[in-house]
């Protein structure tokens, strides 16, 4: 005789396999602050209520030019700027300090963790696998230490087999390790890799225009296009002048696989807001 739904709940629960019911997590209260880690970009965070959910594994997932890292560095500074420790685990040694400072990043305030996985393995596929899978340790050991307002997994460029390969279950423990805690953990990948382990993921596209965003006014030579957010100045006998990049363009899917119905909402966002 098949088991009544609760049933079966309770006997998760009582093995702690609960994790994988809808129901497991309690609600988030839009009026606690402090359960909600905001991104940095306003309409993302209204979109949000808030900002991204600590205590829970969340996810940015894009492909290349889809604005994931932008968006990555601006959750970072917006970390950083309220006085909060982050950490990133860059499983692809891909981070340019640089641009995260001129995100306004506080450096000091950021562990920086290096792998050494690549994007075409050719033959060491096993050697590549093992990376990835010392990224996931490293990643598990600053999750257990605590004390990180965020926590980022970027994996981003990594070969989405070797991805698909790691045990789904890595993704449970993970949650398991983080629930309750102040920590947001956020994993950025070219698709979505924890699946109904991840409490929110965020669907990158980049922006529908393709068009380059170039600045060029009659006047003062100087107008815009609202692709790319980058602006080009120019000046007497100049043919291209400086190019100023204000932000980029793109949309975003929200999806709530963790709630008792799933949600999904769409936004369009500008990084410089």
């Amino acid at each position: 005789m098949a088991l009544a739904r609760a049933d079966l709940e309770s006997l998760l629960r009582a093995r702690q396999l609960d994790r994988t019911l809808t129901t497991a997590l309690p609600p988030l209260d839009p009026r606690d602050e402090s359960a909600l880690a905001p991104s940095g970009v306003t309409a993302l965070d209204a979109r949000l209520g808030g900002g991204f959910p600590r205590g829970q594994l969340s996810e940015l997932a894009g492909p290349r030019s889809s604005g994931r890292t932008s968006l990555l560095l601006q959750m970072m500074a917006a970390a950083t700027a309220r006085g909060e420790l982050v950490a990133l685990v860059d499983a692809l040694d891909m981070l340019d300090v640089e641009s995260a400072a001129s995100a306004g990043v506080n450096l000091a305030q950021l562990l920086w963790i290096r792998g050494h996985v690549v994007m075409n393995p050719g033959l060491c596929r096993d050697l590549n696998q093992r990376a990835l899978e010392q990224a996931i340790r490293a990643l598990t050991l600053v999750l257990q230490a605590g004390n990180f307002g965020l926590v980022a997994f970027d994996v981003a460029e990594a070969p989405a087999d070797a991805v698909r390969r790691l045990p789904f279950t890595t993704w449970m423990r993970l949650q398991r390790i983080i629930e309750g805690s102040q920590t947001a953990c956020l994993l950025v990948g070219g698709e979505a890799m924890a699946r109904s382990s991840a409490g929110l993921t965020l669907r990158l596209a980049g922006s529908r225009d393709q068009g380059l965003g170039i600045r060029r006014d009659q006047g003062a030579g100087i107008s815009r296009n609202p692709g790319a957010g980058i602006s080009r100045e120019q000046g007497p006998g100049s043919r291209f002048g400086n190019l100023l990049f204000d932000g980029l363009d793109f949309e975003a899917r929200i999806v709530r696989a963790r709630a008792r119905e799933r949600e999904e909402a769409s936004v369009a966002l500008n990084t410089s807001a």
